[in-house]
């Protein structure tokens, strides 16, 4: 049983998070390497040289690590982490899920508007419903999460927009995919940091 009470998925890479040295699914966490001047640097593509290591994607295992030098331990080296490095994931991941959700429009797999993503939850199509943090729940709670599929509350309206070339955004959804399983694993990354509830029901924040 993983972290939020998944049961494992032994096809699933795992990694072990260097502050609670819990081994989850590599999805809820976050590598980091060292740049050759020994400052922490996240590696949000996972594609960065060098060796990894990783921490929970939650905010506050994440200032523990910064308050307690636990990187250190992880890069098996001395290294310093910058001050803004949590604003620093939480902007780069909010940009990833972005920039992913539009690129899951411009195929024909993601729309936005309450009755197409009521259309899209009604015929089984969606396999996401994103919908703005600072939305209301009253409308929120009209939609329900996709059987078998999540619920993302991490993004603000006028962010969920720039996915969709308006200025805000309520209601959207993304259809099964490779990008749709891209946005999954950020969003749920990005909803630790923010603090929401990891994408599980519809309406909550």
């Amino acid at each position: 049983m993983t972290r939020g009470g998944r049961i494992k998925d032994r096809e699933t890479p795992e990694r072990r998070c260097i502050v609670t040295a819990e081994v989850q699914p590599k999805t809820g966490l976050i590598r980091f390497v060292a740049d050759p001047d020994g400052e922490v640097v996240p590696d949000l593509a996972e594609k960065l040289p060098g060796r990894g290591f990783w921490v929970t994607a939650d905010r506050s295992i994440l200032m523990k690590a910064m308050a307690k030098g636990l990187f250190s331990r992880g890069a098996k080296a001395p290294v310093t982490a910058p001050d803004d490095l949590l604003d620093m994931i939480e902007t780069g991941l909010a940009k990833r899920v972005v920039e992913q959700v539009s690129l899951a429009r411009k195929a024909g797999n993601a729309v936005a508007g309450f009755e197409k993503v009521k259309d899209w939850l009604a015929t089984g199509r969606a396999k996401v419903l994103l919908q703005a943090s600072d939305g209301s729940d009253r409308g929120k709670g009209k939609l329900w999460t996709p059987e078998g599929g999540r619920w993302f509350g991490c993004l603000t309206a006028s962010e969920l927009g720039l996915s969709f070339g308006r200025d805000h955004v309520i209601h959207s959804a993304l259809a099964p995919g490779g990008l749709t399983k891209n946005v999954i694993r950020d969003a749920s990354r990005l909803s630790g940091l923010r603090g929401h509830d990891g994408g599980t029901s519809a309406g909550k924040e």
